[in-house]
């Protein structure tokens, strides 16, 4: 059998080229036809996101509340008022602990300025305590020549805000409104923000001595601590008592 001549074209019935085939073709997947995604956990994700948010929003409490203790104590509110109000602190048989005698001091400098007609010294009595806080506070600015008519001790209250309550009921009675806040830079702002909610017109002149002042520690240490006792304050309207600082 003779081949085939050149250039010959290939009969149909000769087979598909194995070149030129075409591949088979695979059918496409439909929306049907595909594996299920497992649905996404949105639901899981809302308690995280809270959880940030509550987190967000109390770094933001905190922190604000921080800045603003810091800023009131180093603000001086010095002006004419009708008193100068200042905070007690422990006193030992009579004589003002350390603490005291700063902010009594300071009280008398702001008295001879004639920025008032009166101080207003408050604080109560420890348990066996002869004298009040604000009977000491008395003794040592009479003793410095104050009058004995200008000065008004106030010994109700053991705490900031029963002492500012105190306050506001005496200048209730004797009529007179407005006060100078004499305390430490870093009380400041609670003590001011109690006078007012006790129904006084208050600003705050902070002392720049004593103990409380002295070191960068003591002072970080008091701006965290009235920090809390501020926010302490403004969620339950109750004061923070402490024995030791006067600055419950």
């Amino acid at each position: 059998m003779s081949a085939p001549a050149a250039g010959s074209r290939r009969s149909p019935s000769s087979g598909p080229d194995p070149i030129t085939a075409e591949e088979p073709t695979v059918p496409l997947q439909t929306t049907e036809d595909r594996e299920p995604r497992p649905p996404r956990r949105a639901w899981f994700r809302w308690p995280r996101r809270l959880l940030v948010g509550a987190v967000l929003i109390v770094a933001l409490l905190v922190g604000g509340t921080a800045f603003r203790v810091w800023q009131i104590a180093r603000v001086d509110g010095d002006r004419h008022v009708d008193a100068v109000v200042v905070l007690g602190a422990a006193q030992y048989d009579g004589n003002p602990s350390p603490v005291f005698a700063a902010r009594l001091r300071h009280a008398l400098t702001l008295y001879q300025q004639g920025l008032a007609p009166r101080i207003i010294t408050v604080g109560g009595r420890r348990t066996g305590d002869v004298y009040t806080e604000a009977q000491a506070g008395e003794r040592y600015l009479v003793d410095r020549g104050v009058p004995p008519s200008a000065v008004v001790p106030v010994s109700e209250g053991s705490d900031t805000l029963a002492s500012m309550q105190a306050v506001a009921a005496v200048a209730a009675r004797d009529r007179w409104s407005t006060t100078l806040i004499v305390s430490d830079p870093w009380h400041s702002l609670r003590a001011r923000t109690m006078a007012q909610d006790s129904g006084l017109e208050a600003w705050t002149s902070p002392t720049r001595s004593g103990p409380v002042v002295q070191t960068r520690e003591t002072q970080a240490r008091y701006i965290v601590r009235e920090t809390a006792a501020l926010l302490y304050y403004r969620l339950t309207h109750a004061s923070v008592d402490t024995e030791t600082t006067g600055l419950g």
